[in-house]
């Protein structure tokens, strides 16, 4: 491999790379780290670049096998089945691109909410705020931001079914 080459590869796959192994459960330094040690692995040990599902099926193979012998080295307990099933799941939802139609989708359809909506979801899945708290933030009850919620996450969803669809 080239440098070139090395950089084209890095630049096509290392968010996905690190995507999937936020998805295997390491903490955001971890997977940089691990990410970076993929890309060192192939370095030391090239490999044939068929086309890009190959290429990042590889990828993700070596990511998992740098995450199973850094925990085994720390002591910590790996648990393999539950590794080849996020796996299989990782797969079926995010594909060879890593994600990235979904999350530009996703960016999207956020757009889409009105500011409550998208604050709400904030709120809870980026600031980690339970409900109660929500709706004292949004001047809300209990059962208003879980309407509000409910809302928004079924505009999401049907935005996001609408654009996945598209890009078929």
């Amino acid at each position: 491999m080239n440098q070139s080459d090395i950089e084209s590869l890095v630049r096509a796959h290392q968010t996905g790379i690190w995507r999937y192994l936020r998805a295997l459960g390491c903490s955001a330094a971890e997977a940089e780290d691990l990410t970076q040690e993929t890309f060192l692995e192939v370095l030391r040990r090239p490999f044939e670049q068929r086309n890009e599902k190959s290429s990042a099926a590889y990828l993700r193979l070596v990511a998992r096998h740098q995450m199973l012998m850094v925990r085994r080295k720390g002591g910590r307990e790996v648990g393999l089945a539950e590794v080849e099933g996020i796996d299989a799941e990782w797969n079926e939802y995010a594909g060879d691109d890593g994600g990235g139609l979904k999350v530009e989708a996703l960016k999207e359809c956020l757009k889409g909410l009105d500011e409550r909506e998208r604050r709400a979801l904030e709120l809870r899945y980026k600031d980690e705020i339970p409900r109660e708290e929500i709706g004292r933030a949004l001047d809300l009850s209990d059962g208003g931001v879980k309407n509000l919620m409910e809302r928004a996450r079924d505009k999401l969803k049907r935005c996001m079914e609408r654009r996945l669809k598209e890009n078929q």
